[in-house]
């Protein structure tokens, strides 16, 4: 019986990432936490702050997937919209969550007071749970299978953190690299023969041109550590049949 295998999609939200004011990190942070659980990043999309974009990208995903993230949106002003996007998503109001203004009310005491604007982000779809922030008092939210994170990449990863085994998920997703001076055409063949040979492997390849010549990594990715290691004995002796170095860890 096959193992099941665990999934998750991925919504940006933000005009300043499209913009390029502003460089995403929350994939890459998203994607290594989720393989920790054993669960893989299966699709990302980036949309704008405009409510339809938000609607259509987070049904696509939830729908597909066995989880939908969403980065973004969740802030004090007012075209921070995510929360309206997804309750109309979901179907549901948008509500104030006690627990989340008790929290917001505790965080500004000392800061000014919870203003209306500050009180934005108590407001949740009818229905969800927070996610702790222990950053900056606004919590994340959850609400079925759709998990909104705050777009500040540090902060998003605290409500990782605070998810951090939470989640129903398979074996975490290994990996090693090793590295060649080669050119990824002259052993495209060989790549795949290794491949093959163990069911659940993948071998990734990072051609690069350095120091005037070409070479490549190979990331050979598995749930299993010894598929893994078997991996990458078959493909460096394949490559040192050929006169060629292999630097394990990457060149």
């Amino acid at each position: 019986m096959d193992e099941r295998i665990w999934t998750a999609g991925l919504v940006v939200i933000g005009d300043e990432i499209l913009s390029g004011r502003t460089q995403d990190r929350n994939v890459a942070q998203l994607a290594t936490w989720l393989n920790a659980q054993g669960i893989r990043l299966g699709e990302v999309r980036v949309v704008a702050d405009r409510q339809e974009a938000i609607v259509e990208a987070v049904d696509a995903l939830r729908t597909r997937y066995d989880y939908c993230f969403t980065t973004g949106g969740i802030g004090p002003t007012h075209d921070d919209i995510s929360v309206d996007a997804i309750a109309v998503a979901l179907g549901v109001d948008v509500v104030i969550h006690p627990e989340a203004r008790a929290i917001l009310e505790s965080y500004y005491a000392s800061r000014g007071g919870l203003t209306d604007m500050r009180l934005r982000m108590a407001r949740v779809p009818r229905g969800a749970e927070l996610i702790s922030n222990r950053m900056s008092g606004a919590p994340g939210i959850r609400i079925g299978n759709v998990f909104m994170l705050a777009g500040v990449p540090h902060i998003a990863a605290g409500m990782l953190d605070a998810l951090t085994g939470q989640l129903e998920g398979g074996k975490p997703l290994l990996a090693r690299t090793i590295g060649c001076w080669v050119a990824e055409s002259e052993i495209a063949e060989l790549l795949a023969t290794v491949e093959r040979s163990r069911e659940g492997v993948t071998i990734g390849s990072y051609p690069f041109f350095r120091e005037g010549r070409t070479g490549a990594n190979f990331v050979i990715r598995s749930t299993s550590q010894q598929d893994i290691d078997a991996c990458v004995g078959e493909l460096t002796a394949g490559l040192e049949a050929q006169g060629r170095e292999v630097t394990d860890g990457g060149i």
